[in-house]
């Protein structure tokens, strides 16, 4: 019997955080081996409001450090990947008697536009609710608003991207695998993990090993650890709601609410409007996060406080909802709980490390994962420097303006592409759409239309190149035309798939 496979480092968890430490450590010479249960991004990373933010109003929670780190982070992810992440402007309304005064909130924006190193997203400025086009959507009773820069970001791509440049540096990245069983030795760890599909078992050992499994970390904790009463997350959830756009400006709405939580209300996906996010601390089953009736009700009638045209529960199109892992300090409200990253080390009677991830946020996943290594290479060596602040992630080899750009000349090598389909490869691919279109020169070499401008072409780039199995890994994770395709066009494409992970070509 061949011995197991050799790693130095064990990555437990395909979210951003597990995705963004393989990447960083594969970077720097080490050899990692990656595992999740279910699909890349299939938990948090892909159930954020999907934004690379400071996070204005944790400036309110004195969380000065996390703030800076955050607002720094934006412009260097911006750079990183320009397909997936970029700027947005955001509209905050104010009137008196509201939930915070103008003053606060003109300290706040002005420590948010000084306080990263700002260089490229514009400063804050005033708005005349009078005049200006943002009031338009909204009751009359606004006169003035602040606006604000952050950015946005496809967060499920943002996982896919970094699971695919790990793995383009050497990673080994495995989806629908869990781990059962993790033993503790002097020297490493023996850790036996199952195809989730197949049901197949594979024993490989590490030298050390990561928990970043999210809301499940402590789950990863007592049952394949064995470490009884494992408690250091609290869980939250946050659920959003999509509804046909609510307006017209490519501007971002920041409502604060009458108990002083906030949400927002952003342009998305072109013909929609996203309504997010709710806090509330989560209790059930962490595979069956689904939104509640109150949680609906509430973005409701939070969004029509402000919007002329209220929102009604029947225009929504689609929810989405996940559960946030941010660690337990023990902070009163859900919404109060600290979005920053604790990293543990464990290295208990000289056996074989552990580091567990707690918390944390989209935004700084990077810088985690910096942080990550500094501890890695305490415990089991240094190899290279840091070296993703100046990187770039798959697709994203063009300057931060440089998306128009991009387009043209995608449609010059292809013309049969027409504006709206080449724009969406683009912003989901990068100068990789030229990889995934291949030696096509007509729609027809695009293979079988799945719906809307989605094909088989896709499809198959999707499967071969990021770990796509389903059609929902597909139709919601790595793409959005979930929003678009009807029911029978989804379940046309969850035959093919089936046949495509059986290793047949399904029928027309």
């Amino acid at each position: 019997m061949a011995a197991p496979a050799q790693y130095d480092i064990f990555v437990i968890g395909g979210g951003i955080n597990g995705c963004g430490i393989a990447r960083d450590a594969a970077g720097r010479g080490y050899s990692v081996f990656l595992a999740e249960m279910n699909d890349l991004a299939s938990g948090t990373s892909s159930g954020s409001t999907k934004l690379i933010h400071g996070g204005l109003r944790y400036l309110e929670h004195y969380e000065f450090r996390l703030v800076r780190e955050a607002l720094m982070e934006r412009e260097i992810l911006w750079k990183m990947a320009p397909h997936i992440i970029w700027p947005m402007r955001f509209v905050l309304p104010y009137f008196e008697g509201g939930p915070r005064p103008a003053w606060m909130l003109r300290l706040g924006l002005f420590l948010y536009d000084h306080l990263g190193g700002r260089k490229l997203l514009p400063a804050t400025k005033t708005l005349n609710m009078r005049t200006d086009a943002a009031s338009k959507p909204l009751k009359p009773m606004f006169t003035k608003a602040f606006e604000y820069s952050d950015g946005w970001v496809i967060d499920s791509r943002l996982v896919s991207l970094n699971a695919r440049d790990a793995a383009d540096r050497g990673a080994t990245i495995r989806t629908r695998t869990k781990v059962i069983e993790a033993r503790r030795g002097e020297k490493d760890w023996t850790i036996t993990v199952e195809d989730m599909r197949s049901g197949a078992k594979e024993t490989v050992t590490a030298r050390l090993l990561v928990n970043a499994a999210g809301p499940w970390v402590d789950h990863v904790l007592t049952e394949a650890l064995g470490q009884k009463g494992a408690h250091h997350v609290r869980l939250v959830q946050g659920s959003h709601i999509v509804v046909p756009k609510k307006f017209d400006d490519p501007r971002a709405y920041f409502f604060q609410n009458k108990d002083g939580r906030i949400i927002f209300a952003i342009p998305y996906e072109n013909d929609f409007t996203l309504i997010g996010t709710t806090d509330r601390d989560y209790k059930g089953d962490l595979g069956k996060v689904t939104i509640s009736d109150q949680e609906i009700d509430y973005l409701c009638d939070a969004a029509s406080e402000y919007f002329a045209q209220p929102v009604r529960r029947e225009e929504i199109v689609w929810t989405y909802s996940a559960v946030r892992p941010l660690y337990d300090d023990g902070a009163s409200k859900a919404q109060e709980a600290t979005r920053d990253y604790v990293l543990s080390a464990d290295q208990s009677g000289g056996m074989a490390p552990l580091i567990n991830s707690f918390g944390g946020k989209i935004t700084t996943y990077r810088r985690l994962a910096e942080s990550m290594l500094v501890k890695i290479e305490g415990l089991i060596g240094a190899r290279g420097a840091p070296w993703t602040a100046n990187s770039t992630l798959p697709g994203g080899e063009f300057g931060v303006h440089g998306f128009a750009s991009e387009v043209g000349s995608l449609r010059v090598d292809f013309p049969f592409l027409d504006e709206k389909h080449a724009r969406r490869l683009v912003r989901l691919y990068g100068t990789r759409a030229r990889k995934l279109l291949g030696a096509a020169r007509s729609v027809k070499d695009l293979g079988r239309c799945f719906g809307a401008d989605l094909y088989e072409v896709e499809v198959r780039y999707l499967v071969d190149q990021e770990w796509a199995v389903t059609a929902e890994d597909v139709l919601w994770r790595r793409t959005k035309q979930g929003l678009r395709l009807t029911k029978d066009e989804a379940d046309g494409l969850a035959k093919f798939m089936d046949g495509l992970d059986r290793g047949v070509i399904a029928a027309e």
